[in-house]
């Protein structure tokens, strides 16, 4: 394992996310304070409770988990498709390293950006509702696995898109909709059977709600199901990455 090339793209990366600060850190957290002030105030006044907790903190994990998945396919997809645009790519290709170690660097940083984004936010949003971490460990098992599961997601999308536009499509027509309808503001216990039945197909409830379960001991689905459900995520992410840099998908050719 080639420590050197792993430390020298986590460095570049994390050296660009501190160089743009205003857009990479404090443009989502703006951003959630907005949600909690929209949601948790104006709608919370009138969503007293949800199954006992405070509307404001219910919608806490949700809202972390919306910035995670995100904020961690924006900087991995990013931060491998800047390369490919400006055609340094070849160096990384033809320097002595394998796979793993481009997508270890690559993904190692933008896990850690939104890593650290999913910390600001809890502390944001502790000023404006109450919040209790019920199981702590728990809480950070699902941070750093959402965050490492997504950034290998943004990764594959970054070496998948071939203009800025795809970049953001993802992102913006799938997942943002899919945690929206995946339960972030609200419990499916409230939706009627239908849609209840439906909203299980959806992958991004079981994230969620896991998530909240570390929080509250509330969750819409059993803990070990999402568990399951982010880990076969996760395979399946380093399995499609495996196969793009076994044929050369877009690298090579």
């Amino acid at each position: 394992m080639n420590f050197y090339a792993i430390k020298s793209i986590y460095q570049f990366e994390m050296a660009r996310t501190f160089r743009t600060l205003l857009q990479s850190i404090a443009s989502p957290v703006l951003s959630t304070s907005l949600y909690f002030i929209v949601f948790g105030s104006a709608i919370g006044s009138r969503i007293q409770e949800i199954d006992g907790i405070h509307y404001g903190s219910f919608i806490v994990p949700g809202l972390v988990m919306l910035s995670l998945l995100t904020e961690s396919i924006s900087n991995a997809s990013f931060g491998i498709y800047f390369p490919k645009f400006n055609g340094t790519i070849y160096e990384i290709l033809s320097a002595p390293v394998t796979m793993w170690e481009v997508v270890i660097g690559y993904v190692g940083a933008a896990a850690t950006k939104s890593l650290m984004l999913g910390v600001l936010m809890l502390i944001t949003a502790s000023f404006f509702v109450p919040i209790r971490i019920d199981h702590p460990i728990l809480m950070v098992f699902f941070l750093v696995l959402t965050c490492i599961s997504f950034s290998l997601f943004g990764f594959v999308i970054g070496i998948w898109a071939d203009s800025f536009e795809k970049l953001q499509m993802i992102p913006m027509l799938v997942i943002t909709p899919l945690v929206f309808l995946g339960g972030s503001f609200y419990s499916i216990q409230m939706l009627p059977p239908f849609w209840q039945r439906l909203s299980l197909f959806n992958p991004v409830l079981y994230l969620v709600s896991g998530f909240r379960y570390s929080f509250f001991e509330r969750a819409d689905v059993a803990l070990s199901v999402s568990i399951s459900m982010i880990l076969v995520f996760l395979t399946l992410c380093l399995t499609v990455t495996w196969i793009i840099f076994r044929t050369g998908y877009k690298i090579k050719n």
